[in-house]
């Protein structure tokens, strides 16, 4: 698989690239790391309006800073690659952060990971805001990176029935192997979650369930250790209570659910999820 790694130099950026050396590939990815310098979009520090007479020299100093960022986090990146054991390379783009992020994820990538955070509030390289709008734009599946890295054992898994949810399954099962590198490591947890509204029809519930069992009977096939976690309520707030339940270092949905019609879709869930969990985010497409 080719993963592209977004980063820009804050520890959020460098969280990326470690995720994608922790992650379970059954193959070896191939990694490309991403700088984007945005110099067009660029203002002057502290200040609201953009490019007006006088702060031209302020500008100056301004890109130079953020080429002489550019050029340390590059060579930064390079290093964490090779100690990490991942084979790759590290490039450096010019444009607009998000758009150029996109743009280089429409082309055969199949994994675009992300901080969820930039370097801080007023810099114009940070990846805030950014990591919202590639989890809507880009053509592959998105990981938002919310903490430092660590060995993946319990993944939670929200699922709704959706073809969206078919690939998330798929994704697991054939991208992940079902238990880390060790001699006493023990195979990965996946905790299914379904969430269903408050109704008073039990077919539904019912219904739920197996869709869940479907599920978890397929991932208990791969070699998975599985939990079925059917729940009512509200989607986002459940799959989050699971998560911090089973304690998981990540947690896997689709991008899209059921459409506008279904009670149980995941497309603006998904993004509620990615904005509130505490752990990092695979939003599959």
């Amino acid at each position: 698989m080719k993963v592209l790694v977004a980063t820009d130099g804050s520890k959020y950026g460098r969280w990326a690239i470690e995720w994608v050396g922790q992650l379970p590939f059954v193959v070896s990815p191939t990694v490309r790391v991403l700088h984007v310098v945005d110099v067009a979009g660029l203002r002057a520090p502290f200040m609201i309006q953009p490019v007006v007479a006088g702060t031209e020299r302020y500008l100056q100093q301004e890109v130079k800073r953020i080429e002489a960022s550019a050029k340390s986090a590059k060579t930064e990146s390079a290093a964490l690659l090779s100690s990490l054991g991942l084979k790759g390379t590290v490039s450096i783009e010019r444009g607009g952060v998000a758009p150029t992020i996109v743009k280089q994820a429409g082309r055969g990538v199949g994994l675009l990971a992300v901080g969820s955070r930039g370097l801080d509030a007023l810099d114009r390289f940070m990846l805030g805001s950014v990591s919202t709008s590639v989890i809507h734009q880009a053509a592959c599946s998105v990981l938002v990176v919310k903490e430092a890295a660590r060995p993946v054992t319990q993944i939670v898994l929200a699922i709704d029935g959706s073809p969206a949810s078919e690939k998330a399954v798929r994704f697991l099962i054939r991208q992940f192997a079902p238990q880390m590198e060790g001699p006493e490591t023990e195979p990965i947890l996946v905790a299914v979650v379904h969430v269903m509204p408050f109704l008073k029809y039990p077919e539904l519930r019912e219904a739920g369930k197996a869709v869940v069992q479907q599920y978890a009977d397929k991932l208990a096939k791969a070699g998975f250790q599985v939990q079925e976690a059917p729940k009512l309520g509200k989607p986002a707030e459940e799959i989050l209570k699971v998560a911090k339940q089973y304690k998981a270092d990540l947690i896997v949905t689709g991008a899209k659910g059921l459409g506008a019609i279904g009670r149980a879709l995941l497309g603006s869930v998904s993004t509620r999820v990615v904005q509130h969990s505490s752990c990092s985010v695979l939003v599959v497409r």
